[in-house]
């Protein structure tokens, strides 16, 4: 039996990119230009996007119209909205829902605009039906991430939750050649159309090395569910060979910076509902994580990532 290594593209040149630019060493991460600090934290989903597509952040007039474009094809056709129905009544998983729904949107084009726009609402729309609500139809005036917020609480969101899914979303815009990144190149490269690009990417976007790794990071930090049951929890994962998720990265040899963005916005959304009791766990079992991985890892630098 001949056994293949799989190795990656580590080392390899495969593409150039003045999207974003990384710094493993240096923990470092520009985006369009700016620090990720600087743009994740202060520019609007539209702002990044705009600054992504044309190399330039957007005038006054122009995010106005962009925006204004973006708003009006947010609704998506019945046919998607009836296969995320489907996909619900069978407690499809949500990137399968996502995976598939996006597909359908080959029925209304192959618009950037579009794409962006009608994403978010096959997501509030899914998650609505999964816990058995009806979807709530886009806001005609509300921005793209506040309508996200809208679309899945069915009520206008606080400054402050809106600031934080801003900062995600921009925090997460661009990541150099990733595996979702180099699958949409790949795709795109064939001379084929953007609906199915991004459909691969997605694909490569559900694997848990990739981005379904917040999910379980999130679970484990419920699992422990009290700071004081950290360490017993962590060392048994640890000697069980279990893999951390959420720290360790390919590139980063050092915290992530998207980490520190973040943690900053989370603290800033957490202050003002007046409850920071998960944010305190998660904080408390990021310290003990780090502690005991280098205390059974020695020197392998496995820090925090996004």
């Amino acid at each position: 039996m001949i056994r293949e290594r799989l190795e990656g593209l580590e080392g390899v040149v495969a593409a150039t990119t003045a999207l974003s630019d990384v710094d493993g060493e240096r923990g470092e991460l520009v985006i369009g230009g700016f620090p990720v600090g600087e743009l994740a934290e202060h520019a609007t989903f539209e702002e990044a996007t705009w600054l992504l597509w044309h190399g330039e952040r957007p005038s006054t007039d122009e995010l106005r119209t962009f925006r204004r474009e973006l708003q009006a094809v947010r609704s998506i056709p019945d046919a998607t909205m009836a296969l995320l129905t489907d996909g619900a009544a069978r407690q499809l998983d949500a990137m399968d829902a996502l995976r598939m729904a996006v597909g359908s949107l080959s029925l209304e084009g192959d618009d950037p605009i579009g794409l962006v726009a009608r994403v978010p609402t096959i997501v509030a729309s899914y998650h609505r039906l999964r816990q058995g609500l009806t979807p709530i139809d886009p806001h005609a005036d509300l921005g793209h991430a506040a309508n996200v917020l809208f679309m899945v609480d069915g009520c206008l969101p606080e400054a402050e939750r809106v600031r934080a899914l801003e900062t995600y979303l921009n925090t997460v815009i661009d990541h150099g050649l990733n595996a979702s990144t180099f699958t949409a190149r790949v795709i795109t490269s064939t001379g084929s159309d953007l609906v199915s690009a991004v459909v691969g990417a997605l694909g490569a976007l559900k694997g848990p090395l990739h981005g379904g790794a917040p999910g379980p990071a999130l679970d484990m930090v419920f699992e422990i569910g009290d700071a004081s049951r950290a360490e017993s929890v962590l060392r048994r994962k640890i000697e069980a060979g279990e893999r951390l998720m959420g720290f360790g990265h390919r590139v980063y040899k050092v915290r992530d910076p998207r980490a520190d963005v973040l943690a900053r916005a989370a603290e800033r959304m957490f202050t003002r509902w007046g409850d920071m009791s998960l944010y305190v766990l998660a904080r408390s079992v990021e310290a003990e994580a780090l502690r005991l991985l280098e205390e059974y890892k020695p020197g392998r630098r496995l820090q925090t990532n996004v």
